[in-house]
């Protein structure tokens, strides 16, 4: 969403990533806070090609207020040409750290998104402080880790942030008379439940890769329900030879390699391949259909029968994003869209440049 790029391109691989460091490939939570400064150790730099921020550095700039993982808000605008206000550190174009009220000092919670949604309407909306803004909160997706689809909670959290998109909409409409704004209200995915889990770095070392794995050869990175797999060149050929004997595992699905990866914009040079997992027509307790397995990460017990996402289920590859502005008559695009069409679309409205993009622009 930042870049309008494809993985392959910006080089930021998922929730999880491998880096190889000192010979070694070392799988890292790309939503920590400090996982910008950790791509910039080992690679020199974060994302390869330009974000929204940098393109409109010199145009009016961005700002964001987000109340996602610190790494996800983070890599928005990871080199500080723009604002972000975040719990875990807020920061003015170069880095430059807000303290005090400048500071987004909120609660990871629905109270929190509560907050960063009141701020945003009071502190963006009426001024014109920026060409962009973002308002990212973390609910519904934060419940969904921690509840079941179509449970009380989760029916709850979608009703708070439905009343939180109104008021943004309402407080732009009052607004209206003092700018031209292009309103995109969406989300990154979806979700569907967990019924099972499967350690895959567990599987493999089980299968002849102990030592592999634990040298570093071989690394997973979980994506919720896919997951990635790394090998240095010589582990390549033994991980490769065990893939067909994953492919009859009960919790494997597809398994992706080579073209059938590149296709789904992945590449790198030590990701040999993406497993995304295996999903049953079962219903949850409240009559959700969908049910998968989860990649555990090791960073926590897995919470079954809750939500996640990550891999190419149904439910959680059906986002929605809608595109609000007096001139646009309801209606719906025929072609397939992708999360990769609304930074160019955001630039055509603007009347700038989206070169170099995998996406292109859904209205003009």
């Amino acid at each position: 969403m930042a870049t309008g790029c494809y993985p392959g391109r910006h080089g930021l691989e998922g929730n999880q990533m491998a880096l190889v460091e000192e010979g070694r490939i070392v799988v890292h939570n790309a939503g920590a806070a400090s996982f910008r400064q950790t791509m910039r150790r080992v690679t020199g730099q974060t994302l390869r090609v330009p974000t929204l921020a940098e393109r409109l550095a010199a145009f009016g700039g961005q700002v964001a207020y987000s109340n996602v993982s610190p790494g996800a808000a983070y890599f928005l605008d990871p080199d500080h040409f723009g604002t972000v206000r975040h719990r875990a550190g807020s920061f003015a174009p170069g880095g430059v750290p807000l303290t005090g009220d400048a500071h987004l000092d909120v609660s990871h919670d629905l109270a929190g998104d509560i907050e960063t949604a009141r701020r945003f309407c009071a502190e963006v909306v009426p001024v014109a402080a920026a060409r962009l803004g973002i308002l990212w909160l973390a609910n519904p997706d934060l419940t969904l880790h921690h509840h079941a689809l179509g449970s009380p909670e989760h029916l709850h959290a979608l009703k708070v942030t439905d009343e939180l998109v109104a008021g943004l909409v309402q407080a732009v409409n009052a607004h209206e008379h003092k700018f031209d704004t292009l309103l995109l209200v969406g989300s990154d995915h979806g979700h569907e439940t967990i019924g099972r889990s499967i350690h895959v770095g567990n599987w493999l070392a089980a299968n002849g890769l102990e030592q592999p794995v634990r040298q570093g050869q071989v690394g997973v990175a979980s994506q919720g329900t896919s997951a990635l797999i790394y090998a240095a060149d010589e582990a390549r050929a033994a991980v490769e030879a065990l893939l067909p004997k994953m492919e009859r595992e009960p919790w494997a699905g597809q398994i992706l390699t080579g073209k059938a990866l590149a296709a789904t914009g992945l590449a790198g040079k030590t990701l040999l391949a993406a497993v995304d997992t295996a999903r049953h027509d079962e219903n949850n307790a409240f009559g959700v259909a969908g049910m998968r397995w989860l990649v555990e990460d090791g960073e926590g017990p897995p919470e079954i029968g809750c939500g996640h996402h990550g891999g190419l289920g149904p439910g959680e590859t059906r986002p929605f994003l809608t595109l609000i502005h007096p001139e646009f008559a309801p209606g719906t695009v025929g072609r397939a869209t992708s999360l990769v069409d609304i930074a160019p679309t955001i630039l055509d409205f603007l009347g700038l440049p989206a070169d170099q993009m995998d996406g292109k622009a859904i209205a003009s």
